[in-house]
């Protein structure tokens, strides 16, 4: 089992890194009081739980005494890490500018809050196994760092949906490709009663050759490693006929074996049984 208590300075970038953890799988738990720790690990693993991930921080200030013993008794249990964010003063009063939202200690002045913090989280910084400076991090460069520290890679989700336009596209798509331009198996008589899943169907869609559809692939391909590598954790692609039953049924098909490696999946055929107009 792993289980990470996140701590650290507000603004140092915990939401981040807390966002980070729950998209890799694991079960987060925010402003979690130190001497709920034990029994939220206990619980986890009685569930069958494999990663856990609590943050507690000056929010819990009323809480913070019982630090030492809490983490006494949990350090000793495994896969039990505590890492702690932060930033210097200057960048998180950027940042707080930025955000106009209020600190938790809510003394008179943001520098006075930036010095209380500090001496109040000591208890958790001191006991850290990791320590993680913020000041020069951007969120992506921090959700990698908090990812290799926990041992996780959260993988990228490229996920595939076909669609008929005369249904309307889905409204959550990052990208929505027309094939209407391919040869479409419902003039075909024996075809038009079938879907894009089968062989005979797609060959008929793809019976012009590859240069549409490698025109197609490789605009996908660059567009996905464009989302990955901006740190995006999933991305959905919409491919839309007419009718959605024959050619964006084979061409979403035909991407989801072909970007194998940018882990893409078939997530439904949305309009294939409703049988119109290819």
């Amino acid at each position: 089992m792993k289980y990470i208590v996140l701590s650290g300075l507000s603004g140092a970038g915990k939401n981040t890194a807390l966002n980070a953890l729950e998209d890799a799988g694991y079960l987060t738990l925010d402003n979690l009081p130190p001497q709920l720790w034990g029994a939220a690990y206990e619980l986890a693993r009685s569930r069958g739980q494999e990663c856990v991930a609590v943050c507690t921080d000056a929010r819990t200030r009323a809480y913070l005494a019982d630090v030492p013993a809490c983490w006494d008794e949990l350090r000793h249990r495994g896969g039990v890490r505590l890492v702690y964010l932060e930033a210097s003063d200057e960048v998180l009063l950027q940042r707080y500018n930025l955000t106009r939202r209020a600190h938790p200690l809510g003394e008179p002045s943001l520098m006075l809050d930036f010095e209380q913090e500090r001496e109040l989280l000591g208890v958790l910084r001191e006991r850290a196994d990791n320590v993680i400076d913020t000041t020069l991090l951007s969120s992506r460069e921090l959700t990698e760092r908090v990812l290799d520290i926990a041992g996780t890679d959260a993988q990228f989700d490229l996920r595939l949906l076909s669609f008929g336009f005369k249904h309307a596209p889905p409204r959550d798509a990052d990208l929505v490709l027309d094939v209407r331009t391919l040869p479409n198996p419902y003039y075909v008589p024996e075809l038009r009663s079938r879907t894009g899943l089968e062989a005979d169907v797609a060959d008929y869609v793809f019976r012009e050759g590859d240069a549409y559809y490698d025109h197609v692939l490789g605009f996908v391909r660059e567009t996905a490693e464009r989302a990955r590598s901006a740190g995006r954790r999933s991305y959905n692609i919409a491919v839309g006929c007419t009718g959605g039953q024959h050619r964006s049924v084979a061409v979403t098909e035909r991407l989801a074996r072909d970007l194998g490696e940018l882990g893409a999946r078939v997530t439904d055929h949305r309009d294939v049984t409703r049988g119109e107009h290819g």
